[in-house]
């Protein structure tokens, strides 16, 4: 047993109208007997979802000794009850900030069967893994950049501007995207070109991916979102002469159509020899 907030719900009150039930994806109330009921201590994450959807006010939150929230158990509950029930779980902890439970979630399901993409709940939050810090292959910054070539003493800069960079792990809401020309980058192609960081990386943020070896579907998703969170100004497309490579293309033209949005775009094609293909 450990001390900590879960809800309680008032007999009294309670008329058995059931708006409660669907607000708990978890699991944790039924209807019994014409009252709603706290069936399963362990499936009540305290969270608060169900209070606002009672109209007579009988679900109040409470702090007292219970059984401990077991997330492993409520996502195999989840898991048995379809896609649709699995995904309104994990929307849920996600709306609420709950990334150590997400990452439970997610760690659970990993290895088990679902038609449910999983990678759009992947790094919604940084935080959990490590004590509540935030992980640094997706703690989102903007960097400062040297202008200029390279120097004897130094070598050649960086042009890199933002942190991270692949297309995954990118947040939509990212600041330094607003008004950005986006470099929307095939990941083959930083090894292939030799000046890549001169000739595309100044002035531009970039989002890296591969159209063949990663989800084309949910790449179209998370540009999409970007674009709608941002006034992307222009999209420039690095790619590969490599025919598998030009999905890149079709990626941002579905994202732009998505987002409703007319957004310039220019395309760079590059040779496994490492030339510009004009």
């Amino acid at each position: 047993m450990v001390r900590r907030e879960i809800i309680n719900i008032d007999e009294g009150k309670c008329t058995g109208c059931g708006d409660c039930i669907p607000s708990c994806p978890e699991g944790a109330l039924q209807l019994i007997n014409g009252k709603a009921r706290l069936v399963n201590e362990t499936f009540c994450d305290g969270l608060r979802a169900c209070l606002n959807d009672c109209p007579e006010g009988a679900i109040t939150i409470e702090e007292r000794e219970a059984q401990p929230y077991n997330e492993e158990a409520v996502a195999k509950k989840m898991l048995q009850k379809g896609d649709d029930v699995l995904e309104a779980h994990l929307e849920h902890l996600k709306e609420h900030g709950q990334s150590e439970l997400l990452i439970e979630a997610l760690d659970y399901l990993g290895d088990r069967e679902t038609n449910l993409s999983l990678r759009k709940f992947e790094n919604e939050s940084p935080e959990g893994r490590d004590g509540g810090k935030v992980c640094p292959g997706v703690n989102s910054k903007e960097l400062e950049t040297e202008k200029g070539g390279e120097t004897p003493d130094s070598g050649p800069f960086s042009r890199l501007e933002q942190w991270p960079v692949q297309l995954t792990l990118l947040p939509p809401e990212a600041s330094y995207l607003e008004g950005a020309e986006l470099l929307f980058v095939a990941d083959c192609v930083p090894f292939a070109y030799g000046n890549f960081h001169n000739d595309f990386l100044e002035g531009n943020k970039v989002a890296v991916g591969c159209p063949k070896l990663d989800d084309a579907n949910f790449y179209t998703e998370k540009l999409t979102d970007i674009l709608k969170n941002n006034e992307v100004s222009k999209i420039k497309t690095v790619h590969m002469e490599v025919p598998c490579c030009f999905g890149m293309n079709k990626i941002v033209e579905e994202a732009t159509k998505r987002a409703g949005k007319e957004i310039p775009t220019e395309e760079t094609t590059v040779t496994v020899e490492g030339e510009i293909k004009t």
